[in-house]
């Protein structure tokens, strides 16, 4: 990822309180070099499932997924802490995710009706944690 990426994300992440502390793990995208898009996706898939914690939720975020609000993402992170539910968000690489990975989510969100490139997502959805945690706290951050 780029520099930008990785200062955006730990701007977010530094901001988060210990009790509702995001971690990043990031795969590897497959190589690409003679192999079809569904067979890199597969691929893809196999590390993406090894890598998510067994009792995490599973969030996939795709442009054609339910439009998530802050509003949405400040109710759902209160009940996740309430209820100790770790979410995991599954943002694809720029091939996207294979079908196996939407399916075996939760839900599917989407930050916006366009696509964006996987690192801004991570910024993006970083930024949306830490406005989602600050509106349940009341703090001044997020503004209506």
């Amino acid at each position: 990822m780029p520099a930008w990426v990785q200062t955006g994300v730990e701007e977010y992440t530094r901001r988060m309180p210990p009790e509702a502390r995001i971690e990043i793990v990031e795969l590897k995208p497959e190589d690409r070099v003679g192999k079809s898009i569904d067979a890199v996706l597969k691929s893809e898939a196999v590390r993406i499932e090894a890598a998510i914690p067994r009792q995490a939720e599973r969030l996939v975020l795709d442009e054609r997924g339910h439009r998530l609000t802050t509003r949405d993402l400040a109710q759902m992170l209160t009940a996740w802490m309430r209820e100790g539910i770790s979410p995991c968000f599954i943002i694809g690489s720029a091939d996207g995710l294979h079908a196996s990975v939407k399916q075996s989510a939760l839900r599917q969100f989407s930050l916006s009706g366009c696509t964006l490139p996987h690192g801004l997502v991570r910024v993006m959805l970083a930024e949306q944690l830490y406005r989602a945690w600050s509106l349940t706290q009341n703090h001044p951050y997020h503004r209506d």
